[in-house]
């Protein structure tokens, strides 16, 4: 499955989740209900920014990886020198998840 299939699968997921999870979980009509609908978004936002980075991240260490290992395998004498800049690319794009993460605590403080 290549990436432009994949993006697009992603796309229609997210699209019909958004579309169809509020008229699932609406109250009916004999209920009042008062809703402060800046805490849905902001759950809502917790839950796809840390999917979507997660998701993200981890497609690009399994790029980096098999970039890595396709090296590797081509020419066995590089694996030091390989294995050190895999290791530093890992690192960075993991980064990128965990400050994800952070901001994901941050808006969990709000609600």
């Amino acid at each position: 499955m290549n990436f432009k299939k994949m993006s697009a699968t992603l796309f229609a997921f997210v699209s019909t989740l958004v579309l169809f999870a509020v008229p699932a979980f609406a109250a009916d009509g004999g209920a009042l209900v008062s809703v402060d609908s800046s805490k849905g978004l902001i759950a809502l936002a917790i839950g796809l920014g840390l999917g979507l980075a997660a998701a993200g991240g981890g497609m690009g260490q399994g790029k980096a990886a098999a970039a890595a290992l396709e090296g590797i395998g081509r020419n066995p004498g590089a694996a030091d020198k390989i294995f050190t800049p895999l290791l530093l690319s890992l690192a960075l794009i993991e980064s990128l998840v965990i400050y994800s993460l952070v901001i994901s605590f941050m808006l969990l403080g709000k609600l």
